[in-house]
């Protein structure tokens, strides 16, 4: 046997979903850059679940059943209230609310094709309302209900704040959730995939996704990212405070990436949203300090950011909470996911890797009265 640690390199799977190529990201054949100027975060859900852009129709149809099944139990919101608040970060309070929603789906453990579709349908439209409830729940606010008539986008904003979105923010949001939805076999998605592989269900499955991505090493960067910025305060710090850093050996959040190598095709994005919201709520300093930071770790480690770099001032210029960025990774993500469970369901096989032994060996058990 070939140990690899972490797995690196190791091809684990096929998938039709997307690919990462010559550090070129694609959703079923369509390069990031073009999804993430011109489609809307339905249409490229659409397009992970049933590997094609939508048709008009087909896409009213999706809108439609999003918005009809937003709702989320009156039991989660009341779950909320119990929580020990000041103590429970939001990917806790997601993980719980997620596996909660399966006792009150009829369908939960129904495994047929057409139930699971239902299922992912359901997830993918209640995930901003458990996010954006609890959100307000811990201040002591009510949850704001999901209107019928606003984009996926838009809503998630307005259930958040009470009030409805600015275009700009919801280009900025809609932009972020298309650039997060789906990665390949990152590790929460491989996460998701191992779970069902067993034959459990679709909420045990994003159950344990949400437990993957809650780790600061896969989806909790951005919220380091920003808790960095926030320390180093003033653009003048930056220079001593990152070189600092690079001296002590520490890592820097929102640099590197296991699979890209020239860099990741999703931050230059954030990079023009970042520009264009810190303007124009009148906090600049975060984009430029960021780009300080980019020109220093870039020179000095050969390290290009990626996605969670640019997101953290996109997200904390949109007026959310810092400890709100993994959770609204995972409203995003919940699409790829999602897809990754219907496709691992549709050609099936238990995922039992092996461990190279390196313990101690031939050894003879000794009654307990003889050892010393």
């Amino acid at each position: 046997m070939t140990v690899t640690r972490g797995l690196e390199g190791v091809v684990a799977t096929t998938s039709s979903i997307s690919s990462i190529i010559d550090d070129t990201l694609t959703y079923v054949g369509y390069n990031i850059d073009d999804l993430a100027e011109n489609a809307t975060f339905e249409e490229v859900v659409y397009l992970l679940w049933h590997r094609e852009l939508p048709t008009k129709q087909q896409l009213e149809e999706l809108k439609q059943q999003l918005a009809e099944n937003a709702t989320i139990p009156k039991e989660v919101i009341e779950h909320f209230k119990m929580y020990p608040i000041d103590k429970v970060h939001p990917m806790a309070a997601l993980r719980t609310a997620i596996s909660m929603l399966g006792l009150y789906d009829e369908e939960a453990d129904v495994m047929t094709k057409e139930a699971n579709y239902r299922k992912a349908i359901r997830l993918q439209a209640k995930i901003p309302t458990v996010v954006t409830a609890f959100a307000r729940v811990r201040k002591g606010l009510e949850p704001v209900e999901p209107r019928k008539d606003l984009g996926f986008a838009a809503n998630f904003l307005y259930m958040l704040t009470g009030e409805e979105p600015n275009e700009t923010a919801v280009e900025a949001f809609n932009k972020a959730l298309v650039l997060h939805a789906d990665h390949e076999l990152n590790a929460s998605t491989f996460t998701a995939r191992v779970c069902v592989a067993t034959l459990s269900d679709v909420y045990s499955g994003i159950t344990a996704a949400i437990g993957a991505l809650k780790g600061p090493l896969h989806g909790g960067a951005n919220e380091a990212v920003m808790k960095m910025l926030k320390e180093i305060g003033t653009i003048d710090n930056v220079e001593p405070y990152i070189r600092k850093k690079l001296e002590n050996k520490e890592k820097i959040m929102g640099f590197g990436h296991r699979v890209y190598r020239k860099g990741d095709p999703r931050a230059k994005h954030l990079k023009k949203m970042s520009e264009k919201l810190t303007k124009l709520v009148g906090e600049p300093h975060w984009y430029e300090m960021s780009v300080k930071i980019e020109e220093i770790v870039t020179s000095e480690k050969s390290l290009p950011p990626n996605v969670d770099f640019y997101s953290a001032s996109v997200y904390h210029c949109l007026g959310i909470d810092h400890d709100l960025f993994t959770p609204i990774f995972a409203v995003s993500r919940m699409s790829g996911w999602l897809a990754h469970i219907l496709e691992q369901y549709d050609n099936n096989r238990l995922i039992r890797p092996r461990a190279e032994y390196t313990g101690p060996s031939m050894r003879t058990y000794v009654p307990i009265e003889q050892r010393g």
